[in-house]
């Protein structure tokens, strides 16, 4: 028995072990679930990325395949002025009932992406619903949309209705269908 405690005899030292199991979920994977908006607008690859959960909240972030991401583009800056009249930046919202937050629609534009080589990428809701926040940190260090795209670099905060928030993945993909959508998509870039 003095074997198996000590290590020795052959048998693998607990470091070996350790190494040996599966990595812990992240807290996104643990807590939200993923669902995807491919071609967002019609627009090809521009996909979205929605995590829900389980308390109906939904974090808007870039899918991995996102130009933006997947390009080596340099973001000059983000805008969340949607129009002369509409900016995201005015969104407060109060107390329990979430007053004075903007109502979205799936194709209400949250913000806009601008890059050094001229591409502008309008990010869109993707789900119906109350804005709860913005992130505000991507304006002053828009690096962070790119380097942590599903935790720090998250665009906004969606609260859909209570009666909406089992409907609201109906136009959406769940990972393995998105995975599909990609691999469809690079299948039929690297056949031209």
């Amino acid at each position: 028995m003095e074997e198996l405690e000590s290590g020795e005899g052959g048998l693998a030292g607990p470091e070996v072990a350790m190494a040996a199991e599966p990595a812990a979920p992240s807290l996104v994977d643990r807590y939200f679930t993923r669902w995807y908006k491919a071609d967002v607008k019609g627009k090809p690859c521009e996909d979205h990325c929605i995590l829900q959960h389980s308390n109906r909240i939904c974090v808007i972030t870039l899918a991995g395949s996102h130009p933006v991401l997947q390009s080596g583009k340099t973001i000059k800056s983000i805008s969340y002025q949607i129009s002369t009249n509409c900016s995201r930046l005015q969104n407060k919202v109060s107390g329990k009932f979430k007053r004075g937050a903007q109502f979205l629609t799936e194709l209400a534009p949250l913000c806009k992406i601008y890059c050094s080589d001229g591409e502008e990428y309008t990010i869109s809701s993707c789900v119906r619903g109350r804005l709860m926040e913005v992130n505000e940190n991507i304006l002053h260090k828009p690096s962070l949309l790119q380097e942590k795209p599903s935790t720090e670099g998250y665009i906004a905060v969606v609260l859909p209705k209570f009666e909406e928030s089992k409907s609201i993945t109906e136009g959406l993909l769940t990972q393995q269908q998105y995975a599909e959508v990609v691999r469809k998509r690079n299948n039929a870039t690297a056949t031209l």
